[in-house]
C-alpha cells in the first residue's frame, strides 16, 4: 500500500480483516496536515466524512465519543486530522515512513520497491493510495510568474501572512471560496476573480415538507443529485456503463460550488464575476492583472484556486517500465474489476480512480466501495455485482 491517507488507511484496515498480509507505506494524513487550511471546514457533511471501516469502531463518532468532542456537523479540518491519525493508530500501528524511491515490476505479477534506504522488498501486489499532491493544476494566464506572487491554492496552510495585502483569488468553487472568505477573515483585502456569472452554492437543510422529501430520495453520500448522486453511488455499475453516462454522471456531481455556509462568511468579498484574465505581469514586486473587459488590477499577490489535473505520470515512484505498459487515458489509468489497471497486480484507488469508476472517488465517502473491493480483490473473492459507497447502517459489517 502506497499512502496513508484516508484511502490507504480504509484499503490497509480492510485487507488486513481479510487476513492478507500487506505493507502499508506513508505519512498519516499528510496531505491533509500540509496541504489544506489550518481553518478549513470539510464541505462533505459528516455523515459522509467516516473512513470506511469493517465493523464501525473506527467511526468519526466512535473517535468524537472516545474523545469527549462533540458531533460537529460540518466537521472542521482539524478534527478531521486528528481523525485520521487515530484511525491509523488503530488501523496500521505498524506504518512504514519509508519513502518509495521505485516501484519497479518483476517477473509477470510481482514488483519490487525500492525504498529510500536502500531496502527492495518484493510484493505479489500493489495498491497506489498516493492523494493528488503531484497534481496541481496552475490554469491561468498569471501561472507563469513566480510562485512568490503567484501560488496554488493547495500550498496555503495558513493566511496570516496575507493580513494588510492585496490579493486576488481566482476561481468559483470551494477552495476559491473559502479561501477567500480566510484570507478576509485575517485581514486581507481579497477580490474573487472567475469566469462564472455567479458562485453556485449547495443546497443546506431545509424544513419544508418538500425539502424534507427531496432529501430523503437523495443518496446518503452528498454526493450528486438524485440520478446522478445514486449512479454515482454504485461505482462498479457506472464504470459498466457507457462512457456518455460516465461523463454526464461526474459532469453533475463536479460543479464548482461554494458550502451552504459560506456566503455569509464572503458578503463582504468583492467579486468579478463572469470575467476572464487576459494577461499578467510583475511589476516592482506585484501581479499587474488584465481582464477581458479593459480592467486592470495591481495586487501585492495571486492565488489559484484552479484545482487539479491528474497525471499518474507524475508520481515520482513509478518506474519507466511501469509508465511504458500502464494504460492511461487522459492521465487517468484505466482500472477494470477491482480497481486494477491494465499491469496485472497493480491497483489505483482515490481520486486517480475517478475516470474508470465515477466521481465518488474524489470524495472520503467514495473509501466505503473502495476498501471491501480492494480486500476482495486480494483475497482472490469474487466481486459484487452491485455494491453501493456509503457507509451502512449501524450494525451492519461491510465484507
Amino acid at each position: 500500500m502506497i499512502g496513508a491517507g484516508p484511502y490507504g488507511l480504509a484499503c490497509t484496515r480492510f485487507l488486513k480483516k481479510a487476513g492478507v498480509d500487506v505493507l502499508t507505506f506513508g505519512e498519516k494524513m499528510r496531505f491533509w496536515q500540509t496541504r489544506m487550511p489550518e481553518q478549513m471546514i470539510l464541505r462533505s457533511r459528516r455523515r459522509s466524512s467516516h473512513i470506511a471501516d469493517p465493523d464501525g469502531s473506527l467511526s468519526l463518532d466512535a473517535f468524537a465519543a472516545e474523545h469527549g468532542h462533540p458531533r460537529l456537523d460540518p466537521v472542521p479540518l482539524s478534527e478531521f486530522e486528528r481523525y485520521g491519525a487515530w484511525y491509523g493508530e488503530r488501523a496500521v500501528p505498524d506504518l512504514d515512513g519509508r519513502q518509495i524511491a521505485a516501484l519497479v515490476p518483476r517477473g509477470e505479477r510481482s514488483f519490487t520497491l525500492r525504498l529510500e534506504d536502500g531496502a527492495e522488498p518484493t510484493v505479489s501486489r500493489v495498491i497506489v493510495a498516493a492523494g493528488i499532491s503531484p497534481f496541481a493544476w496552475r490554469d491561468s494566464p498569471l501561472a507563469k510568474l513566480s510562485e512568490e506572487l503567484v501560488s496554488h491554492s493547495s500550498y496555503h496552510r495558513t493566511f496570516g501572512r496575507f493580513r494588510g495585502r492585496s490579493v486576488v483569488v481566482v476561481g468559483c468553487g470551494q477552495s476559491a471560496l473559502e479561501s477567500a472568505a480566510l484570507l478576509h477573515e485575517e485581514g486581507a483585502a481579497v477580490e474573487l476573480i472567475a469566469r462564472r456569472p455567479s458562485p453556485v452554492w449547495l443546497a443546506g437543510d431545509a424544513d419544508s415538507l418538500r425539502a424534507r422529501v427531496r432529501a430523503r430520495m437523495m443518496p446518503p453520500t452528498d454526493v450528486g443529485g438524485r440520478v446522478s448522486g445514486w449512479l454515482a453511488a454504485a461505482p462498479g455499475v457506472l464504470r459498466a456503463s457507457p462512457s456518455a453516462v460516465r461523463e454526464w454522471t461526474t459532469a453533475r456531481c463536479i460543479v464548482p460550488a461554494g458550502a451552504e455556509w459560506l456566503p455569509e462568511r464572503v458578503r463582504d468579498v468583492t467579486m468579478t464575476t463572469d470575467r476572464q484574465i487576459r494577461s499578467g505581469e510583475a511589476r516592482n514586486g506585484t501581479v499587474w492583472i488584465s481582464l477581458d473587459d479593459g480592467s486592470e488590477r495591481q495586487v501585492d499577490h495571486a492565488i489559484l484556486a484552479t484545482g487539479w489535473r491528474i497525471n499518474v505520470a507524475r508520481y515520482p515512484f513509478l518506474d519507466r517500465s511501469i509508465l511504458e505498459r500502464l494504460e492511461l487515458r487522459n492521465g487517468y489509468p484505466v482500472l477494470g474489476p477491482g480497481l486494477e489497471s491494465s499491469i496485472p497486480g497493480l491497483h489505483f484507488v482515490g481520486t486517480v480512480a475517478a475516470m474508470s469508476f465515477g466521481p465518488i472517488n474524489r470524495f472520503v465517502v467514495g473509501s466505503w466501495y473502495t476498501a471491501p473491493v480492494i480486500a476482495r480483490a486480494a483475497s482472490g473473492k469474487r466481486q459484487r455485482p452491485l455494491r453501493l459507497s456509503y457507509r451502512p447502517r449501524r450494525g451492519l459489517t461491510v465484507n
